[in-house]
């Protein structure tokens, strides 16, 4: 049986890679830290804790491998296309597992295609911690089907098909990220803000008494639905919200981001509210742009 190999060992390589070499043979791995004198031995112990052998050149990692892993930094990603492609076996199947837009997975499908191996889209859809191979994957393009059974072969059990071209499946994660990186950020900016006020227990607590939230469709419904009807008047509230943060030396990056998509849908002045999240999308995107009246 070929090897596995994992280009980029860290957290998303070491939690996919950790007890692969138990049923399967020893999987491989090329991580560009171990460059670095300072971080060699670390990352050495590292990849044997996890049982992964670890080269430095891409011969020797990708040498008769069935397939390759890329899960670098996303800033490293189409580079890595470059850097390795020319060392992938023919047919080879190179799952880009990272998280970049559309645009660069399929840059890099041209690159991996090029050299003769099989590009694989793979959007991992949630954090690989705990879920290890049990984290569920998003696989697309033209060799899905084959990444598909060489993924649960190695004992990734929730991998699901996105049907289309390269970039589909990414689009999800990507667009998904929007929310969920979103939140993230905007409950910093929140918390930091309440804590420089004195109030982050009141505004925990009112946040806890908020209602319980509602299917994302029928949520987004009603978010646009408030925009729409009163999103000037809302543009104005979170004006003072942005004083409210500068004075207490927070940064209002995302405030300030919100008050440019309430008043952008406030100023659409709709004669008639859609009914329902595709409608209100269609009339949101149909209606003409305020650089374009």
């Amino acid at each position: 049986m070929k090897a596995l190999a994992f280009i980029g060992l860290g957290e998303a390589g070491i939690a996919f890679a950790t007890g692969l070499d138990a049923d399967h043979p020893r999987p491989r791995a090329i991580d560009l830290k171990t460059r670095d004198p300072a971080l060699r031995s670390a990352k050495l112990i590292q990849a044997a804790q996890a049982g992964v052998d670890i080269h430095d050149s891409p011969e020797e990692a990708l040498a008769d491998a069935q397939a390759a892993i890329c899960v670098v930094t996303a800033d490293q990603a189409l580079s890595a296309a470059h850097s390795y492609a020319g060392a992938l076996e023919p047919d080879a199947l190179w799952l880009d597992m990272n998280s970049v837009a559309p645009a660069t997975k399929l840059a890099a499908a041209e690159v991996i295609e090029a050299a003769g191996a099989r590009y694989v889209d793979v959007a991992v859809m949630s954090p690989v911690h705990p879920g290890g191979r049990a984290t569920p994957l998003l696989v697309g393009g033209p060799h899905a089907d084959s990444a598909i059974a060489l993924l649960q072969h190695y004992g990734f059990p929730k991998v699901r098909k996105k049907d289309g071209p390269v970039g589909a499946a990414s689009a999800i994660k990507m667009i998904r990220s929007v929310m969920i990186k979103g939140m993230e950020a905007l409950t910093a900016e929140c918390v930091i803000a309440a804590r420089e006020a004195g109030v982050l227990d009141d505004v925990i607590a009112s946040l806890d008494a908020s209602p319980p939230p509602k299917a994302w469709r029928e949520r987004a419904d009603y978010n646009l639905d408030r925009m729409l009807v009163h999103g000037l008047r809302r543009a104005a509230e979170m004006e003072e919200v942005v004083k409210t943060l500068e004075t207490l030396g927070v940064e209002a990056a995302l405030t300030r981001g919100t008050v440019t998509r309430q008043r952008a849908l406030g100023n659409l002045a709709l004669p008639q509210l859609p009914e329902g999240l595709e409608a209100k999308l269609d009339a949101i995107l149909s209606a003409p742009r305020r650089d374009d009246a």
